[in-house]
This record gives structure tokens, C-alpha cells and sequence, in this order.
């Protein structure tokens, strides 16, 4: 599959980016190379690969859920960049 400057142009009116000529030239070769091994990861014959939910069979487990003492909620209130009434005040972001 071959992704065109027409392509990187499209995503990036949708991303909002503005892009330079060379960008989109350098971006649209990038993009094809990437789809390119994608197509040829998807060729691989795993039928006898098991499904695994990790990579190694000997990576480390989850660490036991041991609740330990966190900082005073005064002092983190006291690093914010504003707070009132003992907790964090962050501008509005949604309407």
C-alpha cells in the first residue's frame, strides 16, 4: 500500500498540523515504508505461535498491592500552582 502527499495532507488538515512541502514529501515516504512492514509483519506464519499476553514466559510479575503512606494533602496543595478550599484548581476545559 503506498501512502500519497494527498494522504498526508488529509490527516494533517485533520490533526490541524501545518505541514511544509518537504514535510509532506518526507512524511508520505515515511508513512509508505511503515505500511510497507506492516504488510509484511501481517505475512508472517504464526499458526503454530501460542497467544501469549506477554512477550517472555520468565518476565517479572505484578508487584503485591501494599498501600503505603502518601504526602500530606496540605503540603501537595501547597506545590500547586493554585488551590482552594484543600484541593487542586485547574482552568475550566470544557463548556
Amino acid at each position: 500500500m503506498s501512502f500519497t502527499r494527498a494522504d498526508v495532507e488529509r490527516v494533517a488538515a485533520l490533526a490541524r498540523l501545518a505541514l511544509t512541502d518537504e514535510e509532506k514529501d518526507l512524511f508520505a515516504h515515511q508513512l509508505a515504508h511503515i505500511l510497507q512492514y506492516a504488510d509484511e509483519v501481517r505475512g508472517i506464519d504464526t499458526s503454530g505461535v501460542a497467544p501469549t499476553a506477554q512477550a517472555l514466559a520468565d518476565a517479572p510479575q505484578q508487584r503485591d498491592d501494599e498501600p503505603v503512606p502518601s504526602l500530606p494533602r496540605d503540603r501537595v496543595i501547597e506545590s500547586a500552582p493554585e488551590g482552594a478550599a484543600g484541593l487542586f484548581k485547574v482552568p475550566r476545559v470544557l463548556g
